[in-house]
């Protein structure tokens, strides 16, 4: 009898747990903005580098660095990806200059995928559902995996 009563005590604690969205619209407005303001810093702190990138490395850098002739090109590109922070749609504009300037598709493509997927902010974000270390062998296995993906990509094309 007693299995059954807590049971039951169980299901009625569900019945009262069932929301509207309207009713639950206050606290996914203050998961959101504990969300953003965790990462709010970083988010900053990655594109002012992004923005230090823009203003102070000489014209050439990435061509010279990142370009065909260099066999360590890609993971270069994966490293210089990672502080910054950026969505698909925002590196692309930058990704078909590289390509216009020579530097290898596979390249370009590596460097885009470390931009969107590797950065300080999405680290803060994974950091409320992950430890540190599970979030470094995160980064690690994707930055390797984009790596391996940007090789074969100069291969192929």
């Amino acid at each position: 009898m007693q299995g059954v009563l807590a049971n039951s005590e169980k299901e009625g604690d569900l019945e009262e747990e069932k929301q509207t969205f309207s009713q639950r619209l206050p606290s996914i407005f203050k998961e959101a903005l504990s969300i953003i303001k965790g990462v709010f810093w970083y988010i900053i702190i990655g594109i002012g580098i992004g923005a230090m990138m823009h203003g102070f490395i000489p014209t050439g850098f990435f061509e010279t660095y990142i370009s065909k002739d260099n066999p360590f090109a890609v993971p270069i590109a994966v490293i210089l990806g990672i502080p910054m922070y950026s969505n698909a749609a925002g590196v692309l504009p930058i990704i078909q200059v590289f390509v216009q300037k020579g530097i290898p598709i596979g390249t370009a493509i590596a460097f885009m995928m470390a931009v969107v997927g590797l950065s300080i902010p999405e680290a803060t974000m994974l950091k409320k559902v992950m430890t540190w270390k599970l979030i470094a062998i995160f980064f690690g296995v994707v930055a390797i995996c984009i790596i391996i993906s940007g090789y074969v990509f100069n291969l192929i094309l």
